[in-house]
């Protein structure tokens, strides 16, 4: 058993998914295995890995969640990547097994073909790559793949001469998926629960394992365990970088911008909650997350929030060397105003203060 490889699962999906919650709900049923995370951020603000730390389970400690908030780690594989992988198989107790969290914008493959380094390949094996995809929003058409659509609008307007990078990233996750989570399926009825999954079943040409969840609840079997050997096969799941840029040129993320807005304390949350959404809508943000302060309460509240969907909650007490504060990341397309965004978040947050006054 000492030579035996260390099993590593790959969460990724886009922005807003669930992974979190999903990865939450692993720990928190682990049965006593020893799982060591790592978690990649896209913005400034670790919020995913934040409240990770707080989930309080014995077998995932705070020096077993490791985040990686430089950038995309698809795109820092042999910088961050590979030295956090080397340190984690460094540790005299080394972990049962590792997850990964990605960045919602991240490509998952070259970070599964880092696996083929040489002194990574011999002690980890990819036991699978998990794809958790937001059914809700895939059956509103807003991340769905609609090729035909597409093609309509190519032929009408001159202007469409590409897909939006939405959707190749949307495309490329499920590609090299080994299970798909359709996530939210609460949300949606049967019908529309299976549009979404023929919709990403129809995304590869090899038989896909697609499940459906609520709340990122699912046991911890159906998670891990897959043993895929994922790294051996990816060289068949190509993304669309992969295939459209063979020359060898890095891709990056400038059709994405992300900033954090720092602003004041939270008077009521429904309020904020209600001006956060006109906020989102006006400006045709992706995904905002964060944690806020409200008056009178000793415990942070978290905000998840992607289009119209907003969840909050109370996670855990502000520590004694915290300033209770609200800090937002907000995450879309490439051209946001961040100005006005910030000055529309500030101006919410005092509208709330007013308001429960």
């Amino acid at each position: 058993m000492l030579n035996a490889k260390i099993p590593a699962t790959v969460i990724t999906g886009f922005l807003g998914a669930g992974k979190t919650t999903m990865i939450r709900n692993m720990l928190q049923n682990a049965g006593g295995k020893r799982i060591a995370l790592i978690i990649n951020e896209f913005g400034d603000l670790g919020v995913d890995g934040d409240v990770l730390k707080g989930c309080g389970i014995e077998t995932c400690t705070e020096d077993d969640i490791v985040e990686l908030t430089n950038g995309c780690i698809c795109c820092t594989v042999a910088d961050d990547f590979v030295p956090t992988m080397t340190a984690l198989l460094e540790r005299e107790q080394r972990p049962d097994h590792i997850v990964i969290e990605t960045s919602g914008l991240a490509l998952p493959q070259p970070l599964v073909a880092a696996f083929n380094w040489p002194d990574i390949k011999t002690q980890v094996t990819v036991d699978g790559v998990v794809t958790v995809i937001d059914a809700a929003a895939v059956s509103e058409g807003r991340f769905a793949s609609d090729h035909d659509a597409l093609d309509a609008q190519r032929a009408a307007d001159d202007s469409l001469d590409h897909e939006s990078p939405l959707e190749e990233l949307f495309e490329d996750q499920i590609r090299a998926a080994d299970m798909v989570v359709l996530n939210k399926a609460d949300l949606v009825d049967d019908a529309r629960l299976d549009a979404v999954r023929t919709n990403v079943a129809g995304q590869v040409d090899r038989p896909l394992k697609v499940i459906h969840a609520s709340h990122g609840n699912l046991p911890v079997e159906v998670l891990l365990g897959l043993e895929a050997a994922t790294e051996e096969q990816i060289g068949a799941r190509k993304s669309h970088h992969e295939l459209h840029h063979a020359d060898g040129h890095e891709h990056d993320h400038d059709d994405f911008d992300s900033f954090v807005v720092d602003a004041g304390v939270v008077g009521e949350p429904d309020g904020f909650v209600a001006g956060l959404k006109r906020v989102i809508a006006d400006h045709d943000i992706l995904r905002l997350k964060g944690f806020c302060a409200v008056p009178g309460k000793p415990m942070r509240l978290v905000i998840q929030a992607v289009g119209q969907r907003i969840e909050t909650y109370f996670d855990r007490p502000w520590e004694h060397d915290e300033t209770p504060s609200t800090r937002l990341v907000v995450i879309g397309l490439h051209g946001m105003d961040q100005s006005a965004i910030e000055a529309a978040v500030r101006a919410t947050t005092s509208e709330t203060v007013i308001a429960a006054e």
